[in-house]
């Protein structure tokens, strides 16, 4: 028998096998879960071992984050990282402290900004010309779909009233149609592709300090949402490749390779290279991210009907398709066949529908198959649309933590929706009424990444912090368990690590968490107050706080 290095007693333990956690404790050796069983059994079977009291808290599964961008987040930590403000004025004294501090700093980049914040959601040139006006600057908002730009950024890149938008974005403008200092969607990259990329060794630090935010948030496993270049960020391909060999990877990561939306079939030859190369220590690259939409709040993420002006009635615009539907069925059907799975971004009811379409059709080309395809974001889903996710074997990839009254969506979303589709965000509790397989992540750094903060609002449908104190569509919510197991099982299920990972049975991976209480105990109000005391990645201690 593998010698026990440490046992787990004093509290709970939420396995992921039953519904709610057992009065039992844990003994792990050899970086596996050794026994799962009575305190006295697990004491005898460990005697001389490390002994960890919960001290009442709980211990579970490591948590899996099913859509992050780890490498672009932990680059955006080390640069001028806006996330901590959220008013226009600490922003600007963000960036302004930023570029006296980095001289060198060609170019002023990071990101972390809310559109809620600004008039419309769109910040001006003018504003940023204010506190630096010497050296171009681009600044992405938080959910990575929009940027602020100064003027000599747009200068720089020879943007003026006569620049078309882009097919798959748009120029904020003043009247006159000179830029405003707002880009969005593809528009971005009209300046990002005059950005220096990040180097390889600032990309390096930024995984590996994203790796040990992840880790102080329970976070043990990951996929990587966007495995390419963008945005000023080298191919993370490589970052991951590097890190993983060395051994500074020590969590999980399934990699998610960029669908070129400007692009076709073309390249799938160079996914499927991609993919053979895209394996060493814990990271595989074995998924396609296909971006069908954008966001709502832009007005880009892909509607089945228009989107409303400030008035409440229709526009002509219902959003855009990044990817065509018939080049969509067909990319699916072969990209399934070859055995990748594929990773959508699906925000809007059509672009899900759409999505769910081409899955038909790969499944009535190619039978059912194994790849367990999954569709992020879902912020508008139809109802009709609901049971199909379980009729087609396919995951609703959630984050939830959206799914909650704030300024972004009572100011910029639902006066533009409506209340018929507004009723349809997020709808968390019919998709798992209707047998979905719900996986969760948090699409950090568009948001926090601390899964007990999502697994709040999947409860609560209010923001830990309470927010406006009125829950969002709470027939939506989710169990506490069932939220959890979203996060562990869930997620490890759609990582392919289901059989290692995801739940405490003996002879998994030892890869667990210690929360400083136990959630189910206590009021729902209160499951955003938990803390992760202990995270562990097959049996090693990777971070640790006090009680």
């Amino acid at each position: 028998m593998t010698n026990v290095e440490a046992i787990f007693v004093g509290g709970r333990v939420f396995t992921g096998t039953e519904p709610e956690p057992v009065n039992a404790a844990v003994a792990i050796g050899g970086g596996r879960i050794v026994a799962v069983a009575d305190e006295a059994s697990i004491r005898a079977l460990g005697d001389g071992a490390e002994v960890v009291d919960l001290a009442g808290g709980l211990l579970h599964a490591g948590f899996q984050d099913a859509h992050v961008h780890p490498v672009v987040a932990g680059v955006q930590m080390l640069r001028c990282d806006l996330s901590a403000e959220h008013t226009v004025e600490g922003y600007l004294e963000v960036i302004a402290r930023y570029a006296k501090a980095h001289p060198e700093a060609a170019w002023i980049c990071g990101g972390g900004w809310s559109m809620d914040v600004f008039p419309g959601g769109t910040p001006t040139r003018g504003m940023l010309d204010e506190v630096v006006a010497d050296r171009p600057v681009l600044l992405t908002n938080r959910d990575g779909h929009g940027a602020w730009v100064n003027s000599l950024a747009l200068r720089l890149a020879g943007l003026d009233r006569d620049t078309p938008d882009p097919v798959d974005g748009r120029i904020e403008r003043e009247e006159d149609g000179t830029p405003a200092g707002t880009l969005q969607e593809g528009a971005m990259t009209l300046v990002s592709d005059h950005v220096p990329a990040a180097t390889p060794q600032e990309a390096h630090a930024g995984l590996l300090a994203a790796q040990d935010y992840l880790f102080s948030l329970g976070v043990t496993s990951w996929q990587d949402a966007m495995i390419g270049a963008f945005h000023g960020n080298p191919d993370n391909h490589q970052v991951y490749l590097h890190a993983a060999a060395e051994g500074s990877l020590q969590a999980r990561v399934v990699g998610a390779l960029w669908w070129d939306r400007e692009r076709g079939l073309d390249q799938i030859p160079e996914l499927e290279e991609r993919r053979r190369d895209g394996r060493a220590g814990r990271f595989a690259a074995t998924t396609v991210k296909m971006m069908l939409d954008g966001i709502a709040e832009n007005f880009t993420a892909a509607m089945l009907e228009p989107y409303l002006d400030g008035c409440g009635c229709a526009t002509a615009n219902a959003g855009l398709d990044f990817v065509d539907p018939a080049l969509l069925s067909e990319a699916v059907t072969a990209l399934d066949r070859l055995g990748f799975q594929i990773h959508f971004h699906a925000l809007g009811d059509r672009a899900v529908r759409q999505a769910l379409d081409a899955l038909a059709a790969a499944r009535a080309a190619n039978g059912a198959s194994p790849n367990r395809h999954h569709l992020a974001h879902l912020q508008v889903v139809h109802p009709s649309d609901v049971p199909r996710f379980a009729e087609l074997g396919a995951a609703a990839n959630i984050q939830a933590l959206w799914a909650a009254h704030e300024p972004q969506m009572d100011q910029l979303t639902i006066p533009f929706l409506g209340p018929e589709r507004a009723a349809m965000q997020y709808p968390f509790g019919d998709l798992q009424r209707a047998g979905a397989r719900l996986v969760a992540g948090s699409d950090w750094s568009v948001s926090s990444p601390n899964p007990l903060w999502g697994i709040h609002v999947a409860v609560n449908r209010m923001l830990p912090s309470g927010g406006s104190g009125r829950p969002f569509f709470p027939e939506q919510s989710l169990t506490l368990s069932q939220a959890l197991t979203a996060y562990t099982a869930g997620s490890a299920w759609v990582n392919h690590l289901d059989e290692v990972t995801g739940t405490i049975e003996a002879g998994k991976l030892a890869d667990l968490v210690v929360l400083d209480r136990d959630p189910f105990l206590g009021p729902p109000r209160e499951i955003g107050a938990t803390r992760v005391l202990r995270t562990y990645v097959e049996g090693r201690l990777v971070h640790s706080q006090p009680a």
